[in-house]
């Protein structure tokens, strides 16, 4: 993974060698560098504070590359003219947005006037392998302070399967209910426990934005998975930065892609035993069930939010430092619903953001939502990650 803000000529040559590196193949790399050209070349020229990023994708089977292109302006003000051929600036190789979307696997672009730009392109090996005909519901980005090479945040997800069903009485009820319904019992009474009370679940104040809240879910006690197969997604912020808070965030998502955690609790306390004797970390793990049940555990300052076109529902992490000294951990539960997402955030981001600055973004792919985002309120005095998660569709 590598950020090139400014340098057309060197995003091109580090996408030819790694093509060639991970197998993708002399054809297949050469119509990747093609690609890469044009868009770094639009977003040098054209643009304002353009920059490239080259990814490795991977899955159990074969490797990939991902280009993704973010700016802060001009913007177009016609997208689908951009895209039908012969459209090109003046200055670049000239094979237009249309031919980069024909040469790429999957390609999406969402630009506003005056914002700026974001561009997503993938380039698998040929034949297209089946296994990544699909979207993830789960995608993040990472970009490190300026001056430094690596980056002390970081983001994981891996799904989990729960063969336990439900009982009779509880699988009726489910059954019954419509997800939304506020009549639905909660994922304590699915369980059989009890939530806390009292003092102990005192929420965040809400935050003071239209269409933001602050209270947004129950602490639940002994939390469990669901049936059927969930996702768990980890966000973390390495404290500091440089090559230290790169380590303790590295060890985290080790211990979180090898552990056998069910619920975030779990996870976090795994992680907890891998960060010590390192600088520790901001860490929040949340899963998300197939019925749209969210638990979520968080320490430190990751931001965590449920958000639709109209609402933002924050989440609650408590105070701490993962890998050296953690109070009582609490799971919450929420609910994301088919046409929302899961937003987790480091501190490199501001929270000063709403549901209208996403509004138009959401039926975009998670990973060009999360760089969207990095734009609109990241900053370059600190590491920055921001990772999304929609439901199945």
């Amino acid at each position: 993974m590598a950020w090139f803000r400014d340098q057309h000529e060197a995003a091109r040559g580090a996408a030819a060698a790694l093509g060639r590196r991970i197998g993708l193949g002399e054809q297949r790399t050469a119509e990747m560098v093609i690609a890469v050209a044009e868009l770094a070349a639009n977003a040098t020229k054209h643009a304002v504070d353009g920059s490239v990023l080259l990814r490795v994708l991977r899955d159990e089977a074969v490797a990939g590359v991902e280009v993704v292109v973010v700016d802060s302006g001009p913007g177009m003000a016609d997208v689908p003219a951009a895209l039908r051929d012969g459209m090109s600036t003046a200055g670049t190789l000239g094979i237009g947005l249309g031919a980069i979307r024909r040469l790429a696997d999957t390609f999406d672009i969402h630009s506003q006037p005056g914002l700026g730009t974001v561009q997503l392109a993938r380039f698998w090996p040929r034949p297209l392998p089946p296994s990544v005909a699909r979207e993830s519901l789960v995608a993040g980005i990472t970009r490190p302070i300026s001056g430094e090479q690596v980056c002390g945040d970081a983001w994981a997800a891996r799904a989990d399967t729960n063969t336990a069903a439900p009982s009779a009485g509880q699988a009726d009820e489910m059954r019954a209910t419509p997800p939304d319904s506020p009549t639905r019992p909660s994922w304590s009474a699915l369980t059989g426990t009890q939530p806390f009370g009292g003092k102990n679940a005192t929420l965040r104040p809400s935050y003071a934005r239209s269409g933001v809240s602050g209270r947004s879910s129950m602490p639940v006690r002994a939390a469990v998975a669901g049936p059927g197969q969930g996702f768990l997604v980890m966000s973390c912020d390495g404290l500091g930065h440089g090559p230290l808070a790169s380590l303790a965030a590295q060890n985290a998502v080790h211990a979180f892609r090898t552990g056998d955690a069910r619920t975030p609790e779990q996870a976090i306390e795994q992680i907890h035993r891998a960060l010590r004797g390192t600088r520790g970390a901001a860490l929040a793990v949340v899963r998300i069930e197939p019925d749209g049940r969210l638990l979520f555990c968080g320490v430190g300052n990751i931001t965590a939010a449920v958000v639709t076109t109209e609402t933002r529902s924050t989440l609650i992490s408590h105070p701490g430092i993962v890998g050296h000294q953690m109070h009582q951990l609490r799971t919450y539960e929420h609910h994301l619903p088919a046409d929302g997402i899961l937003v987790m955030h480091s501190d490199g981001l501001s929270e000063r953001w709403g549901p209208t600055d996403l509004a138009g973004l959401l039926h975009h792919p998670p990973a060009l939502i999360a760089t969207a985002l990095l734009r609109l309120v990241g900053t370059r005095r600190d590491d920055a990650s921001a990772v999304i998660a929609k439901m199945a569709r």
